[in-house]
């Protein structure tokens, strides 16, 4: 009689057809490992399973192959957003960077929000980061940009000129070894004289989330 195969690695689980019902329903038993096939979910904790074929014979084959780095997952793909609750002056033609003084949320505790204000995420990958500043009243030209190890990197708006008020911002995808790779946030602004940010959460804030692994 036919069968369901199941492959795992170089093992292969033959079902007969006429010990369907009761294999999904109950769940395939793999060493002391219980897989649940029907609606039930378990939880299969350390078990590592390389290569995984389903291949039932009559419908079609899904195959989970064997991944090379960290396998992702939401729970270790590390995010943050933190923003500046304290105004702070930026200088006039220079590159400042902003101090963020509240973290809203930071998964995998990346981001330094008491001294360097600085992202140094410890799982490798690439990571959209975005961020915005108001560097308060002006009639100059504003740049928020992110620095990459301590050099400016990525510009993260096209140069405002003549705005007056209001802040500017955006994003871009970046690569971190997770290791000593970190970004932080600056502004430069050209308004003549030193201003004052704008410190809310609405207003002058620097994120970043994992997309993918390396």
């Amino acid at each position: 009689m036919a069968g369901v195969l199941f492959v795992f690695g170089n093992a292969t689980t033959s079902i007969p057809l006429s010990n369907l019902d009761a294999n999904f329903n109950t769940g395939l038993t793999i060493g002391n490992t219980t897989v649940g096939l029907g609606n039930t979910v378990t939880t299969l904790g350390n078990v590592i399973l390389n290569n995984v074929t389903i291949n039932s014979g009559l419908l079609s084959t899904a195959t989970i192959p064997t991944a090379t780095g960290t396998v992702m997952v939401s729970g270790n793909m590390p995010a943050f957003s933190a923003y500046q609750s304290s105004t702070q002056t930026v200088a006039n033609s220079t590159f400042t960077k902003v101090s963020l003084q509240t973290k809203e949320f930071d998964t995998n505790n990346n981001f330094d929000s008491t001294t360097n204000y600085r992202f140094t995420p410890t799982v490798s990958g690439y990571y959209q980061v975005s961020g915005q500043c108001n560097p308060g009243s002006n009639t100059g030209l504003i740049i928020v940009t992110v620095y990459k190890n301590g050099s400016r990197f990525k510009d993260l708006n096209l140069p405002n000129v003549g705005a007056t008020g209001g802040g500017t911002g955006g994003s871009a995808l970046i690569y971190f070894n997770g290791t000593t790779d970190y970004v932080e946030l600056y502004v430069y602004q050209t308004t003549g004289l030193s201003t004052t940010t704008t410190a809310a959460t609405n207003a002058t804030y620097f994120q970043a989330v994992m997309v993918r692994a390396a």
